[in-house]
Formats: C-alpha cells, sequence, structure tokens
C-alpha cells in the first residue's frame, strides 16, 4: 500500500486515497486517463475532460516523486491506450506486421508515450505535493506544461489535449486568446479546484475556473478578424483510393483517371482541391499530367491545389508538397514530419528490419522553416499539410498575411479508427484560434469546410468516392492567440510554478 506523505495537502476525511492498495489505485489511474479521450470526438462527453484529471490528482495525494512518477504513468497508459492506439492499424494493415509484432510496438508505443505524460508529475510529488496549494494551483499548471511538452519533444505528438474538448461550449471564447493550451488550463483547474474542495470544504476555489468559464462566454461575442473581399467557391476532390494500392504501379493510372473524372463537374468552381499526395508520382515524373491540369484550370479560371512528392534532383531530396496550378501559384514543402510514415528514426539500425520501416514514403525530408506559401489570385493561402495541423503554433504563425487556412491530408492509414475524427477535431480548433475559414481536403474523409468559429458547414462521410462543394469567405487581422501563440500560457504556468515552489521553501525554512 502507498503511505502517503504526512503534509497539510493531504485531508484525513474519508476522500482520502489512504485506504486504497497500490493495484486499486494504479487501475484507477489508468481509468482517469481512460476518459480522457471519452470526452473528445467523436464521443464529445466533454465534462470527462474535468473527470479524468480530477481523479487522477485525487490519486496523488501525498505521493513521492517516484511515487507519482508511476502513479501518473499509469493514468498515461490510460489515454494513450484508448486515444492512439489506432496506430495499430497503420503498422499491420499498411505496414504488413504480423498481429503479434504490431501489438508489441503499439504497446510500446503507448508504454513511451505514457512516460512522457508521466515526467511532470515526477516535479508534483518530488517539489509540490506537500504544498497546501497543490492541487488547486501545482497541478493544473504542471497539466499544461505536460501537455506543452508532449508539442516538442522528440519532435512532438502533440494529441489528446483535453483542451479540444471545448470546441462546442462557452469556453470556445477562449481559443482565440489562449489557443487550445488555455482551454486545458481553464479544465485542469477547474479539475483541481473541485477535488481542493470537497476534501477541505473550501469552496472559494471553484470561484477561480467559475469566473473564467463566464469570460469564455463572454469572448465568443468578440469578433477578432474581419471578412474581406469577394467570396470563393470551392470543390473538394475525396478520391478514396485504397491506400493498399496507392503506390501500385498497375493502380497509377486508375488513380488519374478517377481523380480526373471527379474533377470534371469541378471546374465552375474557384478553387478545386486534391488531398495529400493525391498523385502518387513524384512531380518530375508526373510533369505531363501536371501541364494537363495546368492548363484545363486555366482555361476555366480555376485554381487546382494538389498534394504531391517534389523530387528536387538538384538536392537529391524527396519532399512531400503542395502545389497549385491554374491560378493558383506556390509550392510548399512539409516541416513537420510523422515519424516512421515519412522518416525513419535510427534509420541505420532500423531500415529494412520489417516491412513497416521501410513504407513507400518514408524517405521525405522537411521543407525550410521560412516558405512563401499559396496563393489564388488576390487571396494567400496557410497551408498544413496532414499531421501539421496539430501544431497550434506552427498553423498560427503560418497563418499572418493570409485569409484562408488550408490542410490536406491522407488520413487511410488509419482506417476504421479514432485517429482520423480526432484530427479532423484538431483542424476545427485552428480555425477558431485564427479566426480563419479552413478548407480540408483528404482522400478518404473527413473532408470539410470549416468557419472561423471552428463550426463545420459541410463535409464528407469517410471512405467514400465523392466530392464537396461549398464557399469560403477570405479574413484578415489576427487573433490575439495569432500574435503570441502559446507562449503567455506556457510562461504563466512556469512563473507559477515558479512561484509556489519559492513559497513551498520558504514556509520549509521557517517552520
Amino acid at each position: 500500500m502507498d503511505t502517503p506523505i504526512n503534509s497539510t495537502s493531504t485531508p484525513t476525511s474519508s476522500l482520502s486515497v489512504i485506504r486504497l492498495k497500490t493495484w486499486q489505485a494504479n487501475g484507477l489511474a489508468t481509468l482517469s486517463g481512460a476518459l480522457i479521450p471519452l470526452a473528445l470526438a467523436p464521443f464529445d462527453l466533454w465534462p470527462l475532460a474535468i473527470l479524468g484529471p480530477a481523479l487522477l490528482v485525487w490519486l496523488l495525494q501525498g505521493l513521492s516523486g517516484k511515487q507519482a512518477l508511476w502513479r501518473s504513468w499509469w493514468s498515461g497508459v490510460g489515454l494513450f491506450g484508448v486515444g492512439a492506439s489506432w496506430v495499430w492499424v497503420s503498422i499491420h494493415d499498411f505496414g504488413y506486421a504480423p498481429i503479434w509484432l504490431a501489438t508489441v510496438l503499439t504497446a510500446l508505443f503507448v508504454a513511451g508515450l505514457a512516460q512522457v505524460f508521466s515526467l511532470p508529475f515526477y516535479a508534483y510529488g518530488r517539489w509540490f505535493n506537500q504544498h497546501r496549494w497543490s492541487i488547486p494551483l501545482a497541478f493544473p499548471v504542471i497539466w499544461v506544461l505536460g501537455e506543452w511538452l508532449r508539442s516538442w519533444l522528440l519532435t512532438g505528438f502533440p494529441w489528446l489535449f483535453i483542451g479540444y474538448s471545448q470546441l462546442d461550449t462557452v469556453l470556445a471564447g477562449w481559443a482565440p486568446v489562449t489557443g487550445v493550451f488555455g482551454l486545458s488550463l481553464v479544465l485542469s483547474l477547474s479539475a483541481g479546484a473541485v477535488v481542493y474542495s470537497a476534501l477541505n470544504r473550501r469552496f472559494l476555489w471553484l470561484a477561480l475556473p467559475l469566473l473564467l468559464w463566464i469570460t469564455g462566454a463572454a469572448l465568443q461575442t468578440q469578433s477578432w478578424t474581419q471578412p474581406t473581399g469577394q467570396t470563393v467557391s470551392v470543390g473538394i476532390v475525396q478520391a478514396n483510393i485504397p491506400q493498399e494500392k496507392k503506390w501500385q504501379p498497375d493502380f497509377l493510372l486508375p488513380t488519374l483517371e478517377r481523380y480526373t473524372e471527379l474533377t470534371e463537374p469541378l471546374w465552375q468552381q474557384d478553387w478545386v482541391i486534391w488531398p495529400e499526395a493525391a498523385i502518387p508520382m513524384t512531380y518530375h515524373r508526373a510533369l505531363p499530367f501536371l501541364e494537363d491540369m495546368h492548363r484545363r484550370a486555366a482555361e476555366t479560371n480555376t485554381g487546382l491545389i494538389t498534394g504531391i512528392l517534389y523530387d528536387d534532383r538538384q538536392a537529391a531530396k524527396v519532399y512531400n508538397s503542395i502545389n497549385g496550378l491554374g491560378t493558383a501559384t506556390g509550392l510548399y514543402h512539409k516541416r513537420r514530419l510523422v515519424p516512421f510514415g515519412e522518416y525513419v528514426p535510427l534509420e541505420d539500425l532500423l531500415r529494412g528490419t520489417i516491412q513497416f520501416f521501410n513504407l513507400p514514403t518514408s524517405i521525405i525530408y522537411p521543407g525550410p522553416d521560412q516558405q512563401r506559401g499559396l496563393q489564388i489570385g488576390a487571396n494567400r493561402l496557410a497551408p498544413a499539410l496532414c499531421y501539421e495541423v496539430v501544431y497550434p503554433d506552427l498553423v498560427a504563425s503560418s497563418a499572418h498575411n493570409t485569409e484562408v487556412l488550408l490542410t490536406i491530408s491522407n488520413d487511410a492509414w488509419f482506417g476504421h479508427s479514432l485517429g482520423p475524427i480526432q484530427h479532423m477535431q484538431m483542424a476545427r480548433m485552428r480555425a477558431l484560434e485564427t479566426g480563419r475559414y479552413m478548407i480540408r481536403g483528404t482522400n478518404n474523409g473527413i473532408s470539410a469546410i470549416i468557419n472561423p468559429q471552428g463550426k463545420v458547414e459541410v463535409e464528407t462521410e469517410q471512405f467514400v468516392k465523392t466530392t464537396l462543394t461549398g464557399n469560403v469567405q477570405p479574413y484578415r487581422g489576427a487573433t490575439p492567440f495569432m500574435n503570441w501563440q502559446s507562449t503567455p500560457v506556457v510562461l504563466l504556468c512556469g512563473l507559477l510554478l515558479a512561484l509556489l515552489g519559492y513559497v513551498s521553501r520558504r514556509e520549509k525554512t521557517t517552520k
């Protein structure tokens, strides 16, 4: 049995965890993490985004640093085991690993992510768990700093942040101001306040999160960006090319014919969008086909945008890119790559050991940080290629001096799993954070047009060959989040943690 540290933060009420056996506490910790994906799409049970962290902080009462690290690791296993185990589909179905190996690799993936999740809670147990403000203040800021850590450590896996659960609640008003981390902070503050109040019968701590919720409702009436120019008609092609056939030479011609056929009725639209790597050839090999499409688009005064692998023959590099044809101009190279899907970490050791480490697209180089982006007529587009849309600061930075957001993807890698639906939810948040329309074109769904409030105006079903049409209004101006990105929230959390540490040390020296 874990014995809680004797501290002012460890209550003696019946709500204390002191009577729980270790295996019971670890089981509840796993449950605390497993609840969080249920707060996100497609379940959208958003109160669980408060209940999950609340259960964890209750279970961390009085634990030492090592104990808190282990306890929170179990919470991470629940979080990623439920919310991110869809990688199994990529490894088994398209990486052709046998079931046992795909299961082992997925388990290692989940365990590794759980370890990253648990690291900040070592600090919580080691330095803050004895402080009287550990539950209502230290835990919330450590939670948010943990999400921030996962957004960049080892190139980052910025997935399953609790703030995404609030797209359709009053807290959405904070998104253009603070970004998704600000929403996560309000939720974790709410969780800490609820637990602290229940343990100590001090309900005044509920006032702070309540005020933040009320302010979020008020912020929803604020318009940070303004419509400009003429409304643009958009057509999106969702070709639904089977992933297992996409790169097979004998399926090349049927692929090109499918895109040509589906696009024919869309030439009346101002813009036409094809998904990521729509053309299963490198740029220079595809030049004859691209030139035909360019002429067709130019004849109808249409901007055609397509994903394609760009082979820079001079530099001997291949990029995952977006190319503009017809009235669309520009060439964008993806900057944030997917490990194993687009490049192989420790390539000299892993390449060739199993087929999963030798996927046909795992040869990609990252593009330069500074790129001009895409333009169609007077409108500039901020591109985010597939995985890039899950990086809040990257999209916010790209959105400056542009009028519309564009993301194209191929989520066929993840089959009938939660992955594509979670991916779509994050694209909605980027539209809300930047106050701009988001066009989302995918190979197999969900393709959509999302308005600046993060609401879906039109969307497709998954796994169907179809097209989508709708209208987009260009927007100008900048939200506070575009200007400052995640820096204010991260700095606030860091300063609060430093202040709590200072106060805790002062109290110890005066005893």
